[in-house]
Formats: C-alpha cells, structure tokens, sequence
C-alpha cells in the first residue's frame, strides 16, 4: 500500500559510488548498483535519515512522496538473505591455489641471483599468501601479532615505493570497498582483530571518494571487535604521491 511519506532519495548525478551510505543502513535498503548508490526498494527505507551524514557529496536527502509503507517484516527477511548469500558464496574451493596459506621466507643469496635483471634493483616485501582480503582468514599464521597493512587495491599500482615504504615487516589485506561487500569486509576484520592479535594497523587508501569507504569499514571493525589497535590512515595520489 502506498502512503506519501519521507523517503531518501539520492542524487546519481554527485553519487560517487564510495558506499558510504551502504555501510550506515541498517535496513540494508540502499546498494551499489551499476556505481551508484540505489534505494533497492521503498519498503526497506524507513526514512529516518541514518544515511545522510555518511555522504561526502551531500547526494542524499529526506524527501516526501508517495511509497510503499516502510516495513520490518520484509527487512527482516531482506537482511536474512544477504547473510545468506554472503555465508553462500563460492568459497573456491576448487583447489585455486589463491586459497593456500604460505608464508614466504626471505630469499636466499642464490635465489637472488637467480632473479630476472628487472627484479634486481627492488625486492618483494611480500611475505604471505593470499592477501585478498575474501581470502585471507582470520585464523591466518602469518596474521598472528602481526602489524597489518590494509591496502585498497589501486594503491600498489600509484605509488611507486609501495613494498619499502608500506608492505617491508608488515601482513597484507588488500581489496576494494567500491566492488566488494562493505558489511562482509566489516566482519572479516572484526574477526581478524578479535583473534590475530593484530599490533598495529596502517590503512592506505587513494583520494579517490570511492575509497574513502575502507576507512568506515575499518572503524566500525574496531569498534565491534573492543579492541584498541593503534591506526594510521594513508591517503595516496591519483599520480603517487603521499595527501
């Protein structure tokens, strides 16, 4: 049944895509669809506004109009589903070997040696493997009272020091809080900061809006984990260089 009632209604046009209204929706009504924040339906949409605040374009208002009255029921049964679709997901269990934990010992003199001329005049700081963070668990050896990097995935490709500078000492997760699920990455790292034991946390990001979402994500994490980790937010360049 339709009632004029107040309803969120985003701006396409100053939408960036950055999911930061996403991640305040407790009713999960809005999504990232195509780049840009949607109102998935107005029965999910209580219009209290929780959203607003969160936007760093200003692309979100509380209107009044015509809608399907808001309804708790249908939420409930929403919110249900994306849990379930999350916890269904392919796991890649097919035996890629993306899902095999390793941890990297630092090379020896003959295996330097043998490196291509193009690796000579750097070296991988990398210690482990996966570091997407889907696939990385939180259970991780190499997670185990580490200092964690957290690094959106451009930011390797714009700055050029990324393993000296960033990556030398420290564990991995790298992802993009645009293309993947804001709430699942919430929950990855409040388990990796409830059971890693995690000793500090660099968090780099690219001044991109879009990006600035890892930074609520992994506020939120601390905050549903109790934990007290020092954290230190990066912000790179589109052309490299430190904001």
């Amino acid at each position: 049944m339709k009632v004029k009632r107040k309803i969120i209604k985003i701006d396409e046009e100053l939408c960036t895509g950055c999911g930061e209204c996403v991640i305040a929706c407790a009713e999960g009504a809005i999504a990232i669809i195509d780049g840009k924040a949607k109102v998935i339906s107005d029965n999910l949409c209580d219009g209290l506004g929780a959203c607003l605040g969160e936007c760093p374009e200003g692309a979100l208002e509380i209107i009044e109009r015509e809608a399907d009255e808001f309804d708790e029921t249908a939420v409930e049964v929403h919110l249900e589903a994306q849990k379930k679709n999350e916890e269904d997901a392919p796991k890649m269990a097919c035996g890629c070997s993306s899902t095999h934990i390793q941890s990297f010992a630092p090379q020896s003199p003959c295996q330097k040696a043998n490196q291509p001329a193009a690796i000579e005049s750097g070296k991988s700081e990398l210690r482990h493997w996966p570091v997407q963070i889907k696939l990385v668990p939180a259970t991780a050896p190499f997670l185990k009272g580490a200092e964690l990097l957290v690094a959106a995935d451009c930011v390797p490709v714009a700055y050029p020091s990324f393993h000296t500078d960033f990556l030398k000492g420290k564990a991995i997760m790298m992802g993009c809080p645009k293309f993947d699920g804001a709430e699942e990455y919430i929950q990855k790292f409040t388990d990796v900061f409830t059971t890693a034991d995690i000793k500090k946390i660099t968090c780099a990001i690219m001044e991109v809006p879009c990006c600035s979402g890892m930074k609520t994500i992994i506020l939120k994490a601390l905050e549903k984990s109790g934990k007290n980790i020092p954290v230190e937010f990066v912000t790179i360049g589109a052309q490299g260089g430190i904001k």
